[in-house]
């Protein structure tokens, strides 16, 4: 029997040491296992403590979606409340790229699903790539009933895909007011990166474009909110948390006058050129058109590019508001400016001319229309005879026409509250030469006496400086909102963004001031002379300036084809009563060949308002008689004086001295 091997020979021996590690291995193979139990410690701590808020949110998100909810805009209404735009309820689709990894996938079934482009989708997409995963990016406004009912029917093959009810804006028809009203659009990228006023906006908001909707965005946008909805796995809605509820916009109501703005909108129907109609006491706007005009409408959702084509290529600028943006030569309704400059500086008093069909200074012939023989100051604004107002000019020399031009505001903004307003020319010996770097001919002031030349203005300023002119001198700012209508900190503001020549008083010599305005007011009255005797108004103390602007020189006339563009512009400027005016209204009728008939549809205009007045003055005096009035009786009949004295009209009691 063997016996067996001691474990304790040298064989197990070395065996078992063998298969020990070295001390020093064992220990750092210790240190390596506590090492990394101490990171994942450590991690496990900075994943479950220090970002577990963080990790609250994200969890939550997974199943919380928190949807806007855009405010809807503020509504405009006019003077007295009638309403001019307006908010209809609206769906959206929007596209959640959080909800998928590859959003091409999916482009072509959802561009035929919404009838939509497949470039336009992916050039959505590529504009908000840089915007934050869990923002929605609107893909098509306004969608029909079939697209919504795509979009239910494929939520769960197209889970990124939502649709939002908003409120969309709703403009009149056919353009009414456009120019003056504006419309809404996607704020663009260049207005986000370059435009302080839109800081805080992101892509796809919307904002005010032009207009009333431009300046006074701040107000009319309100607050959006937001709902917090649950959704599964898949971006199903399957639940409601909370909402912040949406700040609607600030209603806004304006200076206009929907019965003057409807006059003067029917007055240029069918014409292109620019109406506007203010109330000197105040600045305020009566009524505002320009034409030809666009569809606010089509600007409200996304832009069709056939419009847009449409629109650009327009010759006649339908975008443009030619009120406050068309600088043209104003023709004879700057011989008003003339005469009161003539008056004021003792040179037009005793001043008289012999016209045989024009003169001739610095050795060129300057023509005048007709053969008015003798005009003096008194003749001179109702016959608009050139010849007089060259030789007016000619003695007052360019720097004292500029002088009293500018005094009027022309050249400069008015400070109307509406973007994008152009201020007009007018020449002086500076302005040639900070210009032009050269000297002004004294030949060149002849012209500039009869409205053409340099000069350029807008209705707009025409509008202020002869209402001013009839006021006495006085002039305000005009303006489309009432200034209570606005916080104090943002009328300031406006009033810094809008500078313009503001108010102001220019001295006018009472004895001028009766000259001029009744000269204006035998404009408009039978004559034969007279060059708008077939705009008088029966019954109503209507008085203005005709204008006919020449847009091609004689010479340059007589030389080529006397085509629709070479017809002169039609001007006007007209208020009633003919001192101390309710109403002033400028008239531009581009290539309407004579101011006279710009005159018609100013008193279109001047007619519709002056009845309106007389009719509330009826209306408004029945209605004050007071309380305590004695009861009609056999013994206390009523007074016939009374009842006619309601007829009176706002024009004549404001009127003043002299007035007719």
């Amino acid at each position: 029997m063997d016996v067996p091997m001691s474990l304790s020979s040298p064989t197990t021996r070395q065996l078992n040491n063998d298969e020990k590690l070295p001390a020093a291995k064992l220990a750092g193979v210790q240190y390596a296992i506590v090492l990394l139990l101490a990171v994942l410690v450590a991690g496990l701590w900075r994943l479950q403590v220090l970002g577990a808020d963080n990790w609250k949110v994200l969890a939550e998100a997974n199943r919380v979606r928190k949807v806007p909810v855009l405010a809807p805009r503020g509504k405009i209404f006019d003077r007295e409340g009638r309403i001019l735009v307006d908010n209809y309820p609206s769906v959206s689709c929007y596209l959640l790229v959080e909800q998928i990894k590859d959003p091409s996938v999916d482009l072509p079934l959802i561009a035929s699903g919404l009838h939509l482009p497949i470039e336009q989708i992916q050039a959505t997409l590529k504009r908000f790539q840089g915007a934050a995963k869990y923002q929605p990016i609107p893909l098509k406004q306004d969608i029909s009933q079939d697209e919504q009912a795509f979009v239910e029917a494929h939520r769960n093959e197209l889970p990124e895909l939502e649709t939002h009810d908003e409120q969309r804006r709703l403009y009149p028809k056919d353009g009414f007011a456009a120019h003056m009203i504006g419309y809404v659009g996607e704020v663009s990228e260049q207005m986000l990166q370059n435009d302080e006023r839109y800081a805080f906006y992101s892509p796809g908001d919307v904002v005010g474009r032009s207009g009333v909707e431009q300046t006074y965005d701040a107000l009319l946008r309100g607050k959006d909110g937001s709902r917090d909805i649950i959704v599964n796995s898949h971006g199903k809605e399957v639940g409601h948390l909370g909402q912040e509820l949406a700040v609607p916009g600030q209603d806004l109501k304006l200076t206009i006058d929907l019965d003057v703005q409807r006059a003067a909108e029917k007055a240029m129907d069918g014409k292109n050129g620019a109406m506007v109609a203010m109330d000197p006491h105040t600045g305020e706007i009566l009524a505002m058109v320009s034409r030809p005009s666009f569809d606010p409408n089509q600007f409200s959702v996304r832009l069709t590019k056939s419009y847009w084509n449409e629109i650009l290529t327009n010759p006649d600028h339908p975008l443009m508001n030619k009120t406050i943006q068309a600088q043209l030569a104003p023709g004879s309704t700057f011989k008003i400016i003339m005469s009161v400059a003539g008056l004021q500086e003792q040179m037009a008093q005793d001043l008289n001319v012999g016209c045989s069909g024009g003169a001739t200074f610095y050795g060129h012939f300057f023509a005048c229309d007709l053969h008015h023989g003798h005009v003096d100051i008194h003749n001179a604004i109702p016959y608009s005879c050139d010849t007089f107002y060259y030789t007016l000019a000619n003695r007052l020399g360019i720097d004292k026409i500029a002088q009293y031009a500018s005094a009027f505001g022309l050249g400069q903004h008015t400070g109307v509250d509406l973007p994008d307003e152009a201020s007009g020319t007018v020449p002086s010996t500076q302005w040639a030469l900070k210009n032009y770097h050269r000297k002004w001919y004294a030949g060149e002031t002849i012209s500039v006496g009869i409205g053409q030349g340099a000069v350029t203005v807008t209705p707009l300023q025409m509008a202020r400086a002869l209402g001013g002119i009839a006021s006495g001198g006085v002039m305000h700012r005009p303006h489309l909102v009432f200034p209570e209508e606005m916080p104090k900190d943002f009328a300031s503001a406006l009033e810094a963004s809008f500078p313009g020549s503001g108010e102001k008083t220019v001295p006018i010599d009472p004895a001028n001031w009766q000259t001029v305005t009744d000269g204006m007011a035998e404009v408009t009255s039978p004559g034969a002379f007279h060059t708008a005797a077939a705009s008088h108004l029966d019954g109503i103390d209507f008085a203005g300036k005709t204008g006919t602007a020449q847009v091609i020189g004689h010479d340059a006339l007589a030389k080529t084809n006397k085509g629709h563009d070479t017809v002169p512009n039609a001007w006007f400027v007209g208020m009633a009563p003919r001192r101390n005016p309710d109403i002033v209204v400028a008239v531009l009728w581009e290539h309407g060949n004579g101011g006279f008939n710009s005159a018609k549809l100013a008193s279109q205009v001047v007619n519709a308002f002056v009845t309106k007045q007389r009719r509330l003055a009826n209306n408004l005096r029945i209605a004050e008689v007071p309380k305590e009035a004695p009861k009609q009786s056999p013994e206390n009949p009523a007074d016939p004086s009374k009842a006619v004295a309601v007829t009176e009209t706002k024009a004549d009691a404001a009127a003043g001295p002299g007035a007719e």
